[in-house]
């Protein structure tokens, strides 16, 4: 029996690796199709019925591109931190709460944390081991830029976490029947949603790929595969990452229809911030971190501690 369940279980994450590639293709033509309207342009129209099968000969032309071979990088590090960055990224997805089926995190939180943080390394690799100037600068900023907002996350998931005394995702849904803990804290929701933005460096916060003064950031030197499995990797957290916003603050994790279009409307979102809003100055996304998102998450961390102490505390005067 526990043979054929860990068999099912390897079928289980085969099936959900290649689901969400299909997701990342389709969150590419999707960004590509909105941005082009917004700019009062077509987007990808040509391949297939409109458009429909462009992801797939990008990444067909990606893949069988002429590889780069840097003289001067240090090889082995260069070569294999894009793919690290994309097994990180496939693994957190095996937080989402499964119903059948699937590994079962009661610690779901926990481990979503300690792959966040290591996605960081990979970048940081990446941009030093090029051995170019503008490489090593992404790099540098991308260590910066995600050490801060990791800390202001971290804060404002803890306070999501003290009101349901749990690490398993499966248990938000369960306390959110009534009203989303979006209503509840609104300040908060929003502060999260922009420290996901400034984690997966998505614009107004992409200094990591600051294309104005760093020309391509960390990932100037990578081209062919690698660029194509560093693509993979920030579209793959931007989806998980929409993913994590519904289940903790819009009614949790449900296998609705409704559940997956909140999930769609959160990556719009997404989309919707890079076709609408210029990027931000460096000093001012650290003031931003530092100065508002911290003060503001440790205020609401307090206040929840304090707010279920008081319920602990009657609950015990009940008895």
């Amino acid at each position: 029996m526990m043979k054929m369940d860990l068999v099912n279980m390897i079928i289980g994450m085969l099936i959900l690796i290649v689901g969400v590639l299909i997701g990342v293709a389709f969150l590419v033509l999707l960004e590509r199709k909105v941005l082009g309207y917004i700019q009062i342009r077509k987007g990808p129209n040509k391949v297939g019925f409109m458009g429909l099968m462009q992801p797939f000969s990008d990444a067909i032309k990606l893949f069988s591109k002429e590889q780069m071979y840097l003289n001067y990088s240090n090889y082995i590090f260069y070569y294999f931190s894009p793919v690290l960055s994309f097994m990180l990224s496939l693994m957190i997805w095996m937080v989402i709460p499964y119903y059948f089926n699937m590994i079962t995190f009661n610690m779901g939180v926990l481990f979503f944390l300690c792959c966040m943080s290591l996605g960081v390394y990979t970048i940081m690799i990446a941009g030093w081991s090029s051995n170019t100037n503008y490489s090593l600068l992404g790099g540098l900023r991308a260590v910066a830029q995600t050490i801060s907002y990791e800390v202001s996350l971290i804060l404002i998931m803890l306070s999501s976490v003290i009101l349901i005394l749990d690490f398993d995702m499966m248990k938000f849904s369960n306390y959110q029947m009534l009203t989303w803990f979006m209503f509840m804290m609104m300040p908060l929701s929003l502060c999260f949603m922009s420290s996901l933005m400034a984690e997966v460096n998505r614009t107004p916060f992409d200094f990591v790929e600051g294309e104005s003064e760093l020309v391509s950031g960390f990932n100037i030197e990578y081209s062919s595969g690698g660029f194509a499995l560093i693509f993979l990797a920030e579209y793959s957290s931007i989806l998980f990452m929409s993913l994590l916003f519904v289940i903790i603050y819009m009614g949790g994790y449900d296998l609705t229809l409704f559940f997956y279009l909140k999930m769609i409307m959160i990556s719009f979102l997404f989309i919707w911030v890079r076709g609408t809003l210029p990027r931000y100055r460096y000093d001012k996304l650290m003031y931003l971190c530092w100065k508002s998102y911290l003060p503001i998450s440790l205020n609401y961390l307090l206040f929840f501690i304090g707010f279920m102490m008081m319920v602990m505390i009657y609950k015990m005067n009940l008895v």
